[in-house]
């Protein structure tokens, strides 16, 4: 439960402005900490942290590793500080470019990465690289081994490796370490750099009251280190391929559901362990983040499994999640379990009461509560609870202002204006959602950079179920101004929310 009034910015990391393709924990990364501290905020949400890649249209939902942090948001800037790259080395400078360059942020960091790791050797390990190596070992050892052998088969999923190694032959295993040695130390440089970085960016948030906000997706891909390393928590054949896959069944947006194609737990096992590879999930996100959102919350109750030669969701069946025995083991690990429960979608009356039992704040999106139901829809506003987290609109929507110029018909913008006491206007749409998020009664509103800034549908992040161009928005430095952060610092200062 969130028990103090406040409120926060969405905004990922990808898309600071940089002195390369892509966001990272460099200085803009500080700068707009700094920002949030001027406009009265109190959390700073991100999306997944973990490794993505082209072969999954660069999705942060979709990564090789449940555990591993994303080398792309390395900073360039902090490994000149650091005296591990030149000032030379880091002279990209699209600072201002209004979209993420995967390419070219692949390139770039693997060149001066590959730079700095020859220096890191040269000035010799220090001692906190061989205690980050050691804690983490759980899933640093088989990631690195992991990433060393997806570089030597081209990128092919594991499955179709040599069969010993598919099967973790330990003599094949040995060999392969010792073969790859070099760049699986390479490997855990990145991730140690990543790590280092990341907490100190997140202790200088935390120094200024603001909280960070992380993203869990339940599931993880089939082709990543965790389901090689441990297929036997995974429902797989013989072959170590997918009995089933997950999905969603079908509803008003789609007549086949969805096929996401991750595979699915198989409970009994994890039990059998302790929900060990769960706990120890858990609590390394508890070192990264203050909170963490858990995508697709209702599939610990029941999830829609789907066998894995159908092409599409409709034939999937519910099966029962590990429901309270999962959290009642976590709550005797942790003291205390602040996860945000993603409920959006098909939530039925048990998964409700799974939430309210265990005092989880749910979410609230304001762009579903002005449909025909508004005088009972959920998600507006005079209908919320107090433990819950009211955002504008999530990665996976449109703009405020992008929503009210393309996707409302005038029976809705009619409904909108009733309700607002006045006509609303494409260039001011942004702040009237705004200001009902943060005049709610929610604990927590939590508004995208995007809707603060008050852009249209192209500064969307992610369009669900299309591939090119989403995750690639980036925030012009220049809009980060003292004028803003004090509008906003007015409003959340007015509403109770500082």
């Amino acid at each position: 439960m969130i028990k103090r009034r406040g409120s926060g910015i969405l905004l990922h990391i990808s898309s600071l402005p940089s002195v390369c393709a892509i966001g990272g924990f460099g200085p803009w990364a500080y700068k707009f900490a700094d920002f949030l501290e001027k406009a009265g905020q109190s959390y700073w949400q991100v999306l997944p942290l973990t490794p993505s890649g082209p072969g999954s249209c660069n999705s942060p939902y979709s990564s090789f590793s449940a555990f591993a942090g994303n080398g792309l948001f390395i900073s360039a800037e902090m490994l000149v500080r650091d005296g591990l790259v030149g000032a030379d080395d880091i002279k990209l400078d699209d600072a201002s470019a209004a979209k993420v360059d995967y390419a070219k942020a692949i390139e770039f960091k693997n060149r001066i990465l590959a730079k700095a790791f020859e220096k890191f050797k040269v000035k010799g390990k220090d001692c906190y690289f061989e205690e980050f190596c050691e804690k983490n070992s759980y899933w640093l050892d088989d990631f690195a081994l992991f990433v060393s052998l997806s570089e030597h088969y081209h990128n092919k999923s594991w499955d179709h490796w040599d069969v010993k190694l598919r099967d973790r032959d330990k003599g094949a295993m040995d060999e392969v370490r010792k073969t790859f040695a070099q760049r699986i130390e390479r490997e855990e440089f990145y991730q140690y750099t990543f790590w280092k970085q990341y907490l100190e960016l997140k202790a200088y948030g935390n120094g200024k009251g603001i909280q960070i906000i992380g993203d869990i997706p339940i599931y993880v891909d089939y082709n990543c280190a965790d389901v090689w390393a441990r297929p036997g928590l995974f429902k797989l054949d013989g072959a170590k391929r997918p009995v089933c896959v997950a999905g969603v069944p079908p509803d008003y947006f789609s007549k086949t559901g969805q096929r996401w194609g991750n595979p699915v737990y198989d409970w009994g096992k994890l039990k059998e362990s302790g929900y060990d590879w769960w706990v120890r999930r858990i609590g390394h996100m508890l070192e990264f983040y203050d909170w963490m959102r858990i995508d697709h919350f209702r599939g610990f109750v029941a999830y829609w499994e789907v066998e894995a030669n159908e092409k599409t969701a409709i034939n999937g069946k519910w099966a029962q999640g590990p429901g309270a025995e999962l959290f009642n083991v976590l709550l005797k690990k942790f003291s205390s379990l602040p996860i945000i429960a993603e409920d959006l979608g098909l939530i039925t009356a048990d998964v409700r009461e799974f939430i309210r039992e265990l005092g989880l704040p749910g979410m609230k999106v304001l762009l579903f509560a002005f449909d025909e139901s508004l005088a009972k829809n959920p998600y507006a506003p005079h209908n919320l609870e107090r433990n819950a987290v009211m955002y504008t609109g999530t990665h996976d929507n449109n703009t405020v202002r992008g929503w009210f110029e393309n996707e409302t018909d005038e029976a809705m913008r009619n409904r909108l204006a009733v309700y607002l006491g006045h006509k609303p206007a494409a260039e001011w749409i942004h702040w009237d959602f705004v200001r009902m998020a943060m005049k709610s009664v929610a604990s927590t509103a939590i508004i995208p950079m995007q809707d603060v800034l008050g852009l249209g549908g192209e500064a969307r992040m992610n369009m669900p179920s299309t591939c090119e161009g989403n995750w690639s928005w980036r925030l012009d430095g220049k809009q980060l101004t003292d004028e803003l952060a004090g509008k906003l610092r007015e409003l959340t200062g007015i509403t109770g929310r500082i």
